[in-house]
C-alpha cells in the first residue's frame, strides 16, 4: 500500500495519492437535469479521494437515458455544477465531469423531448428500462445521419466547454458500458456504411473525433476517456477481434496527448498491458469488485498509474482515512444507489471521525 499513497501529477493537477473516485450514476438530479441540491455535499464529502470523476452527465437532450441524471448543456446545469465544483475545491479535491451520451440505451419517457433514441444503427439493445411508467422495453433507436453524428461530436465539445465554465478541472468521455461511444466501437451495434462504420478504423473514428473536438475546445490536459474492452453491458458483443481496435485507440489517444485513459477492466490482462504500452500516458484502471486487500496492487505492479474505486468510495466518504488506518468499512446499500433524490444512501454514510 505504500506506493499508492505517493503524490502524483496529473497534467497540471497535483494529486495527494494514486486513487480516484470512479463515476457512479446516482439518479438524484432535478427534473431539468440540474444537479440536485445535495450533490455539492455528496462530492465534497469524498474530496479526500483526490480526483473525483462524476456521475455520467448528458451533453444534450438526446444523450439522456435514465431518470434524474444531470446534464451540462445549459445555464442552469452550469450553475448547478459550479456549486459542486466549488464545494469539491474548497474541500481540497479535483473534479472531472464525465460526459455520457447513452445512445440506444434510452426511452422516450425519460427524455425532455420524448423522442426516439438515437444510435449508430437502428438496432435495439433488447433491454428493459425503468421509466415513470415502470419497467418498459427499450425501443429500437433511429440511426443517426452522418450530419447528426458530426453534430453529436459538437455537442460533446460544447458540453466540455460548459463543464470548464462550471469550474470543473476536466472532462472524461464515457466510452464504455454499452453507451453511444461504445456502440460505435462494437460490430454488433454499428452496421453503418459511411466513414463511421465498417473497418476497425472507421468504428473507432467517432471516439477519436469526440476526444479531438474536446481537446480543441478545452485542451488536452483537461480531456480524458473511459473504455471497457469486451464488456457485454447493453447487449454489446465485441469478441476478441475488437482487441486490435482498443490497441489502435490507445495509440491514437497517445498521439493526441490526453490527460488520462481510464479502463474498466474485466480480466484480459494481455490486452490491458498492450493498451498501457500503446498509450504511454496516465492509465487509470477500475476493476469492478476489487477487494480492500487488492487496493494499490495495480499501481504497485506497474499495471496502472492510478486506480479508480466505485462502491467502496460511495459508501465511505472518508475511504482514504479508513484504508490508511486499517479501519472497518461501511457496507454499500445497493437498494439506495438510485433512490431518486433523497439523502438516505447518499450523504448519510458515517465518517470514521465525525466533524
Amino acid at each position: 500500500m505504500t506506493y499508492v499513497w505517493s503524490t502524483f501529477k496529473l497534467g497540471n493537477l497535483q494529486l495527494p495519492h494514486r486513487l480516484a473516485m470512479a463515476p457512479m450514476t446516482r439518479s438524484r438530479a432535478k427534473p431539468d437535469g440540474t444537479p440536485g441540491d445535495l450533490a455539492p455535499e455528496y462530492y465534497a464529502q469524498r474530496a479526500t479521494m483526490g480526483l473525483l470523476i462524476t456521475e455520467g452527465t448528458q451533453p444534450s437532450e438526446d444523450g439522456q437515458g435514465y431518470l434524474a441524471t444531470p446534464g451540462i448543456y445549459n445555464d442552469n446545469h452550469v450553475a448547478g455544477w459550479r456549486k459542486v465544483a466549488d464545494a469539491v475545491h474548497e474541500a481540497g479535491g479535483r473534479l472531472f465531469i464525465q460526459l455520457m451520451h447513452v445512445g440506444r440505451r434510452s426511452h422516450p419517457e425519460n427524455t425532455p423531448h420524448h423522442r426516439q433514441p438515437v444510435a449508430p444503427s437502428a438496432i435495439a439493445s433488447g433491454e428493459n428500462m425503468f421509466t415513470v411508467k415502470g419497467m418498459l422495453p427499450v425501443p429500437e433507436p433511429r440511426e443517426l445521419t452522418t450530419a447528426e453524428v458530426r453534430q453529436t461530436i459538437a455537442d460533446f465539445a460544447n458540453a466540455a466547454k460548459r463543464s470548464i465554465e462550471a469550474g470543473a478541472d476536466g472532462v472524461e468521455v464515457h466510452g464504455a458500458n454499452g453507451y453511444l461511444v461504445h456502440q460505435f466501437l462494437a460490430p454488433n451495434a454499428n452496421k453503418r456504411t459511411d466513414e463511421f462504420g465498417g473497418s476497425l478504423e472507421n468504428r473507432a473514428r467517432f471516439a477519436i473525433e469526440v476526444v479531438q473536438a474536446i481537446v480543441d475546445a478545452v485542451g488536452a490536459d483537461k480531456t480524458a476517456i473511459r473504455l471497457s474492452p469486451g464488456l457485454p453491458t447493453g447487449s454489446i458483443a465485441e469478441g476478441n477481434a475488437n482487441d486490435d481496435l482498443y490497441r489502435y485507440l490507445a495509440a491514437e489517444f497517445h498521439k493526441i496527448g490526453i490527460a488520462y485513459l481510464h479502463i474498466l477492466h474485466i480480466g484480459n490482462e494481455a490486452l490491458l498491458a498492450d493498451i498501457r504500452e500503446a498509450f504511454g500516458g496516465v492509465l487509470i484502471v477500475n476493476r469492478p469488485g476489487r477487494s480492500r486487500e487488492q487496493v494499490g496492487a495495480d499501481v504497485a505492479a506497474g499495471v496502472a498509474d492510478m486506480e479508480a474505486l466505485g462502491a467502496m468510495a460511495l459508501a465511505n466518504p472518508d475511504l482514504v482515512t479508513r484504508l490508511k488506518e486499517g479501519a472497518p468499512l461501511n457496507e454499500p446499500r445497493p437498494a439506495l444507489f438510485y433512490a431518486g433524490g433523497g439523502a438516505e444512501g447518499y450523504i448519510d454514510y458515517p465518517a470514521l471521525y465525525p466533524a
